[in-house]
């Protein structure tokens, strides 16, 4: 199956499965890609037009921007590594940063229904659990959701 492949130095010689040229699937890269073009689209909105993150009542103060402005700095982190995890086939950590972003999407998702934006909390928690089942894909075996996954 075709996908990105990435090599250390040194890993040239060892033929130890655990460190093995490793491939990334083409799916997980295009499901990566698609939430960090979908997390910076996010910066970019709360940016130039955080109006669009509350409802048509509500107003925009200095509060609102400050946070804004939080939700631009974090959003545009985790695009940004999200894109150089892949590039680099860090799998561990791209693994690791997915499991990050799925859970910040459900829970996105739940204060989405709480708060009774029902249009966009399904989108956000298919969002969410498709990151969480990509994830697991990258732990090399062990589902991220056992301890042996996060250790060493």
């Amino acid at each position: 199956m075709a996908g990105w492949k990435h090599s250390r130095s040194s890993e040239v010689g060892n033929h130890e499965p655990h460190n093995r040229l490793r491939t990334i699937p083409l799916w997980l890269g295009a499901v990566v890609i698609l939430g960090a073009v979908l997390t910076a689209a996010g910066a970019v909105i709360a940016l130039v037009h955080p109006i669009m993150l509350v409802s048509p009542h509500d107003e925009i103060n200095g509060a609102v921007r400050i946070y804004a402005g939080y939700l631009v700095a974090r959003n545009l982190a985790i695009a940004i590594l999200l894109l150089g995890l892949l590039i680099v086939g860090a799998r561990r950590a791209l693994g690791n940063l997915m499991v990050l972003v799925g859970f910040i999407q459900l829970f996105d998702a739940c204060m989405d229904v709480a708060e009774g934006r029902w249009t966009v909390a399904p989108g956000v928690l298919v969002f969410g659990l498709i990151f969480l089942f990509a994830a697991a894909r990258l732990c090399d075996g062990i589902p991220f959701w056992k301890l042996d996954a996060w250790k060493g």
